[in-house]
C-alpha cells in the first residue's frame, strides 16, 4: 500500500513540477523596458543594416607561408560578410519589393521567383489551407516586411578577398529572363525556371531553379561559363532570412509549444535557441549536414552538396534570423565551364519527400527526446494508412497492435487488480479488526498479500513503463503534417485539432470510469477519491489535445476494460471452483 501511494505522490508531484515550469517559461514577469529597448535597438539595425544585405566574402589573403606548407589555394577561406553599405550600393535593400518576379506554379507550390537575385520570395503550399474548407493556402514563404520576412536567397559569392558584389551573381544581382511566368502542364513532370546574369568581363551564369511534380524539392544549377581572359572563382551559398515574430504560448493552443527556428544536423540533430549566444553565434564546418528553419508542420532547408564541408552561421538581430551554408570555392578557368548545384526545400515535414533528399532530414519532423519511439510508430502509422486510407482508423489499428505488444505486462496488471478486488472484503475486515493499531494493520495486511500472492504495486508498474509510448504517440500526431486536417468520421474532420464538440472526451471519461469499477476499490479513502474524480480531471485535460490522441487513449481504455472483464470472469470462476 506504501508502493502505491509512493507512486501517486512522484507522479502528483512530476506533473506539478512541469506544470510550474510550464507556468514560469510562459507568464515570469520580464522586464519590459529592457525588452522594448533591445527591440527598438534591433529595428534600427534592420534599417540601416539589413540581414538581408548580406554577403559572404573571402578572408584577405594570409602572410607568405614558410616552405612546406600547404598552398593558400588547398585552403578553404575564412567566412565573412560584406558590410551593409556595400552590399547595398548597387541594389539597396529598400528596392527588393519593386524588383520583377517570375509567378511559378506547379500541382503543389505556387512560387514568386524574384529577379534580384533569384530569390523566393513567396511560397503558397496549394495542397494545405490554412482553415480547412477554406480556400486560402499556407503561405510558407513570404517578403511582407518587419515581422513578416521569411525568403530563401541564393548566390555565388566572390572567392577573391576585397571582390565586389556587383562583380558576382550574389542573391542582390540582377537576373535576366525570357519569360514572366512558368506553369507546369498536364502531364509535365518536371519545370525548368533559368535565370541569366553576365559579368562585365564575359562571365555567363544561368541560374536554373527545378521544379519536380508532387515535390517540394527545389535543385539549384548553376552552369558558369568563363569568357574572360582570368579563373573566375566563386563559393555557391543560401541563406534563410527569417523575421520570426515571439509566439505566445498557450494551453489551449497546442501549435504554440512546438519549435520555431533555426535547426541543424551534424551527426547529430540540434534546435537553434536564437535566444542564446553561444546559438546565434553558430559558425562551423560541417560534411553531410543540413540547415533548416523550422515551424509547426513546414520548413524550408538547404541541404549542400553530399561530401563537401560547408560552412554553417547564423546571424541574429532581434526576432530575425539569417541562417547560412557556404560551399567550397569552385574554379573555373579562362574559356571553360562548370556546373554547381545545391538542393532546396520549400514545404510540409513530408517523412517519404524529406529522407529521400538526406537520410536524416526527416527529423525535421520534431519528435522529441523519444524519437527511437516515434519514428516505430509513424512507419506503423503509415503503413495502417496504406490499408485504410484513414488516419482515424489508422490510429485505432496501431492501438490494438500496441496492445498486443503490451499483453503480457496488462495480463499481470489486470490478474494482480483482479486478485486484490476478490481479496477486498477481507482487506476491508482487517482494516476494521485493526484500525487503531497501524503497525498491526501493515503486518497482517502484507500477511494477506503474501498468503494470496498478491502485489499491490505490479498493477501501477506496468501502466507506468508504457508512458513513454503515450508520450511518443502524442508526438507524432502533434508532429506529423500527414496528419494535419486529416477527417476520421462524423464530427472528426480534423484529427489534429481538438474535438469541436468535446464528445470524444466524454466517451474516454465515462470509458475511464467503467475501467474503475472494474479495479478494486483502494482501502485508503483518499486513493479511492483520487481515481473517482481521474476520469474527469483527464477528459477535461483532453479536452483540448489533439482529437486523434484523444482517440487513441479512448480505445486504449475500452480494450483495457474488455481485457480486465475477461480476467475478472476468470478468476471469478476459478475462485468459485476451488470454493
Amino acid at each position: 500500500m506504501k508502493n502505491i501511494r509512493m507512486i501517486l505522490w512522484v507522479a502528483l508531484g512530476l506533473a506539478l513540477l512541469l506544470n510550474y515550469s510550464a507556468w514560469v517559461s510562459d507568464f515570469a514577469p520580464r522586464d519590459a523596458a529592457a525588452a522594448a529597448e533591445a527591440q527598438a535597438k534591433a529595428e534600427a539595425d534592420k534599417r540601416t543594416n539589413p540581414l538581408g544585405a548580406a554577403i559572404p566574402v573571402a578572408a584577405p589573403p594570409a602572410a607568405a607561408a614558410p616552405a612546406g606548407a600547404v598552398p593558400p589555394a588547398a585552403v578553404a577561406p575564412a567566412t565573412g560578410d560584406v558590410p551593409a553599405p556595400l552590399a547595398t550600393a548597387t541594389a539597396p535593400a529598400a528596392a527588393a519589393p519593386s524588383a520583377a518576379v517570375l509567378n511559378v506554379r506547379t500541382d503543389v507550390l505556387d512560387v514568386d521567383v524574384s529577379l534580384r537575385g533569384g530569390e523566393l520570395a513567396r511560397a503558397d503550399l496549394l495542397n494545405y489551407p490554412q482553415v480547412k474548407g477554406e480556400a486560402t493556402p499556407v503561405r510558407l514563404l513570404q517578403s511582407g516586411g518587419t515581422g513578416q520576412q521569411y525568403l530563401v536567397q541564393t548566390g555565388l559569392a566572390g572567392n577573391v578577398a576585397g571582390a565586389t558584389p556587383e562583380s558576382y551573381p550574389t542573391h542582390l544581382a540582377q537576373f535576366t529572363s525570357d519569360f514572366t511566368g512558368f506553369e507546369m502542364q498536364s502531364g509535365q513532370d518536371e519545370l525548368r525556371v533559368p535565370l541569366e546574369w553576365t559579368s562585365p568581363d564575359g562571365v555567363k551564369v544561368t541560374k536554373t531553379l527545378v521544379f519536380r511534380r508532387g515535390s517540394y524539392r527545389i535543385d539549384l544549377e548553376y552552369k558558369i561559363e568563363n569568357g574572360s581572359a582570368a579563373t573566375w572563382s566563386v563559393r555557391p551559398y543560401v541563406q534563410i532570412l527569417h523575421d520570426m515574430p515571439p509566439v505566445e504560448r498557450s494551453y489551449f493552443n497546442v501549435d504554440s509549444y512546438s519549435f520555431t527556428g533555426p535547426a541543424l544536423w551534424e551527426g547529430k540533430y540540434e534546435k537553434l535557441d536564437v535566444s542564446k549566444a553561444e546559438d546565434a553565434a553558430l559558425d562551423r564546418e560541417i560534411t553531410n549536414g543540413w540547415l533548416a528553419s523550422l515551424q509547426h508542420h513546414f520548413v524550408a532547408a538547404v541541404v549542400p552538396a553530399k561530401d563537401e564541408a560547408a560552412r554553417y552561421s547564423l546571424n541574429v538581430r532581434g526576432n530575425e534570423y539569417l541562417a547560412r551554408t557556404v560551399s567550397p570555392p569552385v574554379d573555373v578557368i579562362a574559356g571553360a565551364a562548370a556546373t554547381v548545384k545545391e538542393t532546396l526545400f520549400v514545404g510540409p515535414k513530408l517523412q517519404r519527400q524529406l529522407s529521400a533528399i538526406h537520410p536524416e532530414l526527416g527529423r525535421a519532423a520534431d519528435f522529441g527526446v523519444l524519437t527511437f519511439l516515434s519514428k516505430p510508430l509513424f512507419w506503423l502509422l503509415d503503413k495502417a494508412h496504406g490499408i485504410f486510407s484513414n488516419w482515424g482508423l489508422a490510429i485505432i489499428a496501431v492501438t490494438f497492435l500496441l496492445k498486443l505488444a503490451f499483453y503480457p505486462l496488462s495480463e499481470a496488471s489486470g490478474r494482480s487488480m483482479a486478485k486484490m478486488k476478490l481479496v477486498a472484503p477481507r482487506m476491508k475486515a482487517i482494516q476494521e479488526q485493526y484500525k487503531d493499531d497501524r503497525q498491526k494493520l501493515g503486518q497482517a495486511m502484507m500477511e494477506l498479500y503474501k498468503k494470496e500472492k498478491v502485489n499491490p504495486a505490479s498493477g501501477c508498474l506496468p501502466q507506468l513503463i508504457q508512458i513513454p509510448v503515450f508520450i511518443a504517440f502524442y508526438w507524432v500526431l502533434v508532429e506529423s503534417v500527414e496528419m494535419r486536417q486529416a477527417p476520421f468520421f462524423g464530427w472528426l474532420q480534423d484529427l489534429s485539432a481538438r474535438d469541436p464538440f468535446y464528445v470524444l472526451p466524454l466517451i474516454m471519461a465515462g470509458a475511464m470510469f467503467l475501467q474503475y469499477k472494474l479495479q478494486p476499490t483502494p482501502p485508503d479513502p483518499v486513493q479511492a477519491k483520487v481515481f473517482m474524480i481521474l476520469p474527469l480531471v483527464m477528459s477535461a485535460t483532453f479536452a483540448f489535445f489533439p482529437s486523434g490522441l484523444v482517440l487513441y487513449y479512448t480505445v486504449n481504455t475500452v480494450l483495457t476494460i474488455a481485457q480486465q472483464w475477461n480476467i475478472n470472469r476468470r478468476l471469478e470462476a476459478s475462485a468459485s471452483g476451488r470454493n
